[in-house]
């Protein structure tokens, strides 16, 4: 089912402006994120082939089927709860089957963990950013002989060192493996390239040792070990960066840099936006989407607060929400039989049409 589809007239329900323009932190280069509600046409709920959510490549536009919208909100997802209390001036289409949809049927004290729980997840976002900011893997990637070390007196120093030293070529070394020692290996050499050792490693992409024929009696050059969890940690952490490099959004990684606090600010801004709708939530049983606290929020966007400095602003507002939804009125859980009621009759209505 495409996008198109799912805003048609014959499917549409919802459609609203979210993000950072119904927050009220929206800036010239922001996006424009659109999010709606449709219902798949019978034959596809029918059949079982009803789309969850269609969206389209840059999920700056999302829309979700009534279920899923239905389901999301019985375990009161923060983006989902957001489409149900929309500012009005960012609502673009509201069919009024949407009414049997009440928020005192989904607003519970499930908030405190899918909001604060939410917001948390963004604080180890935030400073999961700053390696790829502040320490950048760019360049060609690494052989594993860089996480190769040779034996030497009480310690050890990098292969690729110890090979220089002595003015040898790694492609003429012949390694052995030692029983019973994980990743450790003897190393010969092939001075007059008469032995036939194979090398090291079979080429720069290779991530296993190879080994070669070594006559007996031979003595070994030195011990080698290989540090394979190491490697293997940089390769992962090496496909991700150029994964990161590749899909980042400039524009946010310059605003990350330039203010050179070592963290994603516009993940830091959502955390405090998600911890002040669940205070909300807790006191007054919603939350404003239009933040009434846009002007701090875009302060910590533009990073003018040191990271230690939030981290313990967020952690009091984590315990301090945990006191409030103690002493709220609000159910414990959402009233999923009602919002079940609510969708049979959205979809008995709408497919009556």
């Amino acid at each position: 089912m495409t996008l198109a589809e799912a805003r048609s007239p014959a499917c549409l329900l919802f459609e609203c402006v979210a993000g950072s323009h119904a927050y009220g932190t929206s800036h010239p280069g922001s996006d424009l994120d659109l999010r709606g509600v449709f219902a798949a046409p019978r034959r596809r709920v029918f059949a079982g082939t009803a789309p969850p959510q269609v969206s389209d490549a840059k999920h700056d536009e999302t829309y979700y089927e009534i279920g899923r919208f239905i389901e999301l909100l019985g375990k009161n997802n923060p983006n989902i709860i957001e489409l149900l209390f929309a500012p009005a001036d960012c609502v673009r289409s509201r069919d009024p089957l949407m009414d049997r949809i009440r928020p005192e049927m989904v607003m519970s004290k499930r908030a405190e963990a899918s909001f604060a729980g939410y917001a948390m997840a963004q604080v180890r976002k935030a400073r999961g950013l700053n390696k790829k900011i502040v320490r950048p893997m760019g360049g060609p990637r690494r052989g594993a002989a860089s996480f190769c070390y040779v034996l030497e007196g009480q310690g050890s120093v990098p292969l690729e060192d110890w090979l220089s030293a002595r003015g040898w070529d790694a492609d003429r070394c012949g390694l052995v493996d030692v029983p019973h020692l994980r990743d450790l290996f003897a190393v010969f050499y092939d001075g007059d390239g008469t032995r036939g050792y194979r090398g090291l490693f079979r080429g720069e992409g290779a991530t296993e040792p190879q080994f070669s024929s070594v006559a007996k009696g031979e003595r070994p050059a030195a011990w080698m070990g290989f540090n394979r969890d190491a490697y293997r940690r940089y390769c992962r952490e090496y496909a991700e960066y150029q994964t990161w490099l590749a899909e980042r959004n400039e524009d946010r990684y310059a605003t990350n840099a330039g203010h050179g606090r070592g963290y994603d600010s516009k993940n830091m801004m959502h955390t405090f936006r998600l911890l002040a709708m669940a205070e909300e939530i807790a006191t007054e049983g919603a939350p404003h989407v239009r933040r009434p606290d846009a002007a701090e929020l875009m302060r910590i966007r533009a990073g003018e607060f040191a990271y230690e400095d939030l981290i313990a602003r967020a952690e009091e507002k984590v315990a301090r929400i945990a006191v409030l939804f103690a002493a709220s009125d609000l159910p414990d859980e959402p009233d999923l039989a009602a919002l079940e009621t609510a969708l049979v009759e959205i979809r008995e209505v709408f497919y009556a049409r």
